[in-house]
This record gives structure tokens, sequence and C-alpha cells, in this order.
């Protein structure tokens, strides 16, 4: 429950906005231009602050960006990182997933692809405490819907086993359950 003193110094939000803006290459432009414009935030700070942040990551990497604008003029921003279908179509080297999901596989991935992205979004604000075989569960999942195909069952089992929890065989038993995502 919050304190008086944490209610009482509280700025009224005025909007919450989501954007995906290219990395390194926010412009007072379209789209981030008009989002903010309409609420009298400073474009330019944004746009200094954001290319700051994401100047890690290569160009035009799209970054999910959400904006808190507060009623003084104000704002704060999280950066999220890109999400796990760009990252799945940038292992598999494919432009877009499949049109006939279920009937046509589009790509393949190792297990070792999954293990490095599941690495990356753990860092996220969203998901800096989940397990990494909860993201790596996500990440199958969604790499189903877009029908890239992981290679063999049993190998992709026992390599991210092994990635995921290098020599330690108790927690190799008890994760079993793992085998549950093949």
């Amino acid at each position: 429950m919050a304190s008086l003193k944490e209610i009482l110094t509280r700025r009224p939000i005025s909007a919450t906005i989501r954007l995906t803006v290219p990395a390194g290459g926010a412009r007072p432009a379209p789209p981030v231009g008009p989002a903010l414009g309409q609420y009298r935030l400073n474009l330019m700070a944004f746009c200094k602050d954001f290319n700051a942040r994401t100047q890690k990551y290569k160009p035009d990497t799209p970054m999910a960006v959400t904006i808190t604008a507060f009623k003084d003029n104000t704002f704060e921003f999280t950066v999220k990182s890109p999400s796990v279908t760009w990252y799945l179509k940038k292992a598999a080297g494919i432009e877009s997933g499949s049109g006939r999901s279920g009937h046509v596989v589009v790509a393949t991935l190792t297990p070792k692809h999954i293990y490095e992205i599941a690495k990356i979004k753990q860092s996220d604000p969203y998901c800096q405490y989940m397990s990494l075989e909860s993201i790596s569960k996500s990440i199958i999942g969604t790499a189903k819907s877009m029908e890239t195909n992981e290679k063999e069952k049993k190998m992709r089992l026992e390599s991210l086993l092994k990635l995921m929890y290098k020599t330690r065989f108790h927690r190799l038993v008890a994760f079993r359950s793992f085998a549950a995502l093949v």
C-alpha cells in the first residue's frame, strides 16, 4: 500500500503512449512527432534520450517504447527489447512467417537460437523475474505459431537443457517436465 507522501507527490498522468521506433532513429517526424506533439512534450529531448539509450542496438531495429506523459508536459519512457517474432525472423533468415500456419513450415531453428533469444528477453522489464525455462516455452510457442520448425525433438530437448543447466544432473532431473514442450 502506498504511503500518504507517495500519494501526494504523484504527478497526474495525461496519457500513456506506445510506439515502435527504430533504434537510433527517433526523429521529430511521424510517428514520434504527432504522438508526442499532441501532449505538448519536448520532442527533441525524447529523440536525444531515446537515441542515446538505443545506440547499443543495430540501426533500424524496431524498439517498443512506452511513454508516460504527465500533465505538467514532462514525460518518462521505458524501452523494451525487440519483439520475439523479430528475433525469430532474424535467426531464421526469413522476411515473414508462414501464410498458412499449420500447413507450411517456413524455417528451422536450433535450440541455441531459442536460448539466445530467451537470454536477451530476460533483460526486459516485464520478463526479468521469469525463469529461462518459461521464457523459452513462450518463444517456442511463438515459433510454432509462425510455423518455424525447431530441429529434431530429442536433440532440441537435450541440447536446450544442457545450455540452460550445463552440468548439474539434479537440475536435469528436476526439469524433466520440460519434455512436455516437445
